[in-house]
């Protein structure tokens, strides 16, 4: 019955969030490939660039925690296809950017409209999946940001090239064509999203309560600190010390994916179809790797040090990017970079999922969300910076070697109070 159960959630949930999350990745990270022609045609330095792609992650600080309760409140399938439509409009109001102030606004604002849809993933998919298949599925569902890498680098590359037709820029082309796909799925979600296990015609009525039983003895049996009270969560150590471990992958991820392509040209000269295509190698060789990462922390039982030998594969990675001239070496060390960071992120998941259910699942998954992803700010803008000022990548990439290290280290000392049963 297990077996078959997590067989029909996997093929009905797991493709079509997945789809959705790849738009999302892509309209988060496009700027990386806008500012190939944006910075110069709008007078942006380094500086100014870092800032406003880190911009979007101030805005989805802001909404992280309100969003997830309200989506507990009003159901996913409601609450995901707004967030969508409202973000795939700011995404294509992108072609109105004139200066640096238009530019912080609407990155601001993108990330306000997107700054619920990943926390409340993971909490739907905590709703549907035992707490034994949850690092894989994590896992699965987040190829789908590298994999956007490997969608959108040549789709984007190709965009750039639409330079003046019917009088826009390529990076105009590139943020309205990127921007409409998630209105129209939002449109989508309404009608094929189911909000609970009871609520699934397309389960069997057997199917429906042996899951209905299994989520609600898995939410009975969690442990005491994990009282269904809204705040709960903020009571924790364990989750102020998860916001730690998730700051620093973030700093790392969004710090290579918005200046990846900036990276990438700096060391070859390439145009931005070739920019495009060598970018999409990382993103590869990540979404290989992290679902064999999960499957075995799955396998195992054991979340701590899946993330933590992760963390510092991709910490080693950026050591010897910083030291390189070569774009062969440079393209290899980033694979294993963007591979070290994204195996991370299925067994980082299924720890806070283990101890926390409820209201306080809501407010802890969203908390390490907002908090964490203040990274996305922080990286991006220290590797603009460093930038600026030095006029090497050098510097900037240490800076997130070094914090992806340390969420390693903190990643060990955090205790979830039981060891997850292996399968």
């Amino acid at each position: 019955m297990e077996r078959t159960v997590i067989a029909k959630l996997t093929a009905r949930l797991i493709p079509f969030l997945f789809l959705l999350y790849i738009v999302a990745y892509l309209d988060r990270i496009n700027v990386g490939f806008a500012a190939l022609q944006m910075k110069e045609q709008l007078g942006f330095n380094d500086a100014v660039y870092g800032l406003g792609a880190g911009m979007f992650f101030a805005g989805y600080f802001c909404f992280q925690v309100p969003s997830n309760l309200i989506l507990q409140k009003v159901g996913a399938r409601r609450w995901i296809a707004a967030l969508m439509i409202a973000w795939g409009v700011i995404s294509s109001c992108m072609v109105f950017v004139s200066g640096a102030k238009s530019f912080y606004a609407l990155r601001f604002l993108l990330g306000l409209a997107e700054a619920g849809f990943f926390p409340g993933v993971i909490l739907y998919l905590k709703t549907w999946f035992p707490a034994a298949a949850r690092a894989r599925t994590v896992a699965r569902f987040m190829t789908a940001a590298p994999l956007s890498g490997v969608v959108g680098g040549p789709i984007s590359g190709a965009l750039l090239s639409m330079q003046h037709t019917a009088g826009l820029a390529g990076w105009q082309w590139l943020f309205l064509m990127e921007g409409a796909p998630a209105v129209v799925l939002g449109l989508v979600v309404s009608y094929y999203l189911t909000d609970l296990p009871a609520d699934a015609v397309w389960l069997s009525s057997e199917q429906r309560l042996w899951l209905s039983d299994v989520m609600n003895r898995e939410r009975d049996n969690a442990a005491p600190s994990s009282e269904e009270r809204t705040f709960s969560a903020f009571t924790d150590v364990r989750i102020w010390v998860l916001c730690l471990v998730y700051f620093g992958l973030n700093t790392c991820s969004y710090g290579i994916s918005l200046w990846l392509p900036t990276l990438i040209h700096s060391r070859s000269g390439v145009n931005n179809l070739v920019i495009g295509l060598l970018s999409s190698i990382p993103y590869i060789a990540a979404a290989i790797i992290m679902v064999g990462v999960g499957l075995h922390s799955d396998k195992t039982g054991e979340r701590r040090w899946h993330v933590a030998v992760s963390a510092f594969a991709g910490s080693a990675a950026l050591l010897a990017t910083s030291g390189s001239v070569s774009i062969v070496l440079t393209v290899l060390t980033m694979s294993l970079a963007v591979a070290g960071v994204f195996s991370m992120m299925g067994p980082f998941w299924a720890m806070p999922t283990s101890f926390l259910s409820g209201a306080g699942a809501a407010a802890g998954i969203a908390l390490i969300n907002s908090i964490g992803n203040l990274g996305g700010f922080f990286g991006p803008y220290a590797l603009g910076w460093v930038r600026n000022a030095t006029g090497t990548f050098r510097g900037g990439l240490l800076v997130l070697g070094a914090s992806l290290a340390v969420s390693g280290a903190l990643a060990l000392a955090i205790r979830s109070g039981r060891k997850q049963a292996p399968e």
